[in-house]
Formats: structure tokens, C-alpha cells, sequence
């Protein structure tokens, strides 16, 4: 069993929280109302009002806020790395530009922290089945350090390299997913123009060689513009971190460029269909 301070229990976090718990290991996690520590008790999780006071005690702590502005806040400016013990570990969920993890472990090591930059590809879904995905960056011997809590949500945790590298492969993953369904909306585009009825043109495309995780949540909703409006506010948030991070180290994004800027101009869902602007 784990102590483990969780800072971030929403939409991702509070499923990982529940899996930790039934894994065994005793949580902490940060609730900013009353009605949130409320229901985070009733999970069997304790409650703490702010960061530092739920990692005082903990072995490791798991940051899974929304985006890198809030990482910077908890890890960076506030007093989470003070609070946490020598010796234990943190672990960043969030997706954030490489550069923002490699900060909060240098001076987390200074500390004798060890940091896992551990962004994740999969939903909530995912993490209640157990297999949410983790690109994990990281000295080896800390990710098999975190590997038994990792694996109370998460199958594969794949080590793909030093700190950074597990944020600059989810952000490679997320520009070519989005990139892909900028091409789906212009493939429906171009099946209504040849007067294909959109929701036919995305199952049929589903057993063909056009088959992609992209075309298959598109035609689970029946449309392209209706995945894309569920999924666009995680989504851009993660393609302005590759183009964010791109045009600071002066690399090109190639031909993903035209298939995001598709993905840009595609509008909300109207009438069950796909549409640009």
C-alpha cells in the first residue's frame, strides 16, 4: 500500500482516484468545497483543502489538473514541492509543454524528489477498465518505482525515455490524432458531396483500410462534427501546446499543418453532420 496525495480529482482524476483506492492504497486528494470533499469521502478518499496538505504525508503525488498553466500554479509556484517529504515522488499527469515538466524536476531533484512526467492517451472509460495508457518519462528505475500504482488504472505504462520525452510523445499522439480527424471531416465533406449520407460513410470507412481510432469515435456518434465538438476542448488545448512548443524550438510541423488547420475549420455539429466555415 501506497499514501499518495492527489491533486486534480475531476473528469480524469476522480476515476484514477476511485481505481487507487480499490488497488489498496490510501489516498489523500485535494477537495476545493465543501460538496467535493463531501463526495471524495465517499469514495473512501481522505480530504485535504489545499495541495501541500495532501502530499505532506504521502509517498508519491499525482497531478492531474487540465492544463499547464495549473501545473506551474500547483507544482511550480505554490508549495506542493516543499510539502512533500524527501525521498517520494510526483507524478504529472497533465499534458504540458516538455520544458514545464523539466523545470518542476530540476528543482524537485534538488529536493531528493523524484519526478515521472506521465501524460496519458485514453478517457475515463479507459481508466475504469484498467487500461489507460501512460508515456512515461523517466529514469528506469523510477518508473518501475511507480509502476504498482500506475497499474491500478493503466496498461501500458510505456517507458519512452528521460523527463520530457513522455510529454513530447503525447503531444506527437495528440497532433497526429487531431490531425486525422481534420481529414475525417473533409473525407464526410467530400462523401456528401458525392451524395453519401454521412453516418453510412463512416461505418463503411470503419472496415476498410481507412480504419483509424480518429474514424471510429467519429462513427460511433453517427457524424464527425459531433465527435469532434465532444472531444475539441481537450483536443485544442493539446495541439496549441505542439504548435506552442514547435515554433519555440524552430521545427516544422509538416504536413500535419494543413490536416489541423481541417481540424480548426471544422464548426460545431449541426444537424448531424460535419461542416466548415
Amino acid at each position: 500500500m501506497k499514501r499518495l496525495g492527489f491533486i486534480g480529482a475531476g473528469r480524469m482524476g476522480l476515476p484514477m482516484v476511485r481505481r487507487l483506492v480499490a488497488a489498496g492504497h490510501e489516498v489523500c486528494a485535494v477537495g476545493r468545497t465543501p460538496e467535493r470533499r463531501t463526495a471524495l469521502a465517499g469514495e473512501g478518499v481522505r480530504t485535504a483543502d489545499h495541495a501541500e496538505d495532501a502530499v505532506r504525508e504521502a509517498d508519491a503525488a499525482l497531478v492531474c489538473v487540465f492544463n499547464d498553466r495549473q501545473v506551474r500554479t500547483v507544482c511550480l509556484d505554490g508549495g506542493l514541492l516543499d510539502a512533500l517529504p524527501e525521498g517520494t515522488a510526483l507524478i504529472v499527469h497533465t499534458t504540458v509543454g516538455p520544458r514545464t515538466v523539466q523545470e518542476i524536476a530540476e528543482r524537485a531533484e534538488a529536493r531528493g524528489i523524484a519526478v515521472l512526467d506521465a501524460p496519458v492517451s485514453g478517457g475515463p472509460r479507459d481508466i475504469v477498465a484498467g487500461r489507460l495508457t501512460v508515456f512515461a518519462g523517466g529514469d528506469e528505475a523510477t518508473v518501475d518505482r511507480l509502476r504498482p500504482v500506475l497499474a491500478a488504472y493503466a496498461d501500458p505504462v510505456l517507458a519512452v525515455g528521460p523527463v520530457g520525452a513522455g510529454q513530447s510523445v503525447k503531444l506527437v499522439n495528440n497532433a497526429l490524432f487531431a490531425a486525422q480527424l481534420g481529414l475525417v471531416s473533409e473525407a464526410t465533406r467530400l462523401g456528401r458531396d458525392l451524395g453519401v449520407e454521412e453516418s453510412a460513410l463512416l461505418s463503411a470507412l470503419g472496415h476498410g483500410s481507412a480504419a483509424s481510432r480518429a474514424l471510429a469515435g467519429a462513427s460511433s456518434r453517427g457524424s464527425a462534427g459531433r465527435f469532434i465538438t465532444d472531444v475539441r476542448e481537450f483536443l485544442d488545448k493539446d495541439v496549441a501546446v505542439v504548435r506552442q512548443v514547435a515554433d519555440r524550438l524552430g521545427v516544422r510541423l509538416g504536413a500535419l499543418e494543413p490536416a489541423l488547420a481541417a481540424l480548426d475549420r471544422a464548426a460545431p455539429d449541426r444537424a448531424g453532420s460535419s461542416t466548415s466555415r
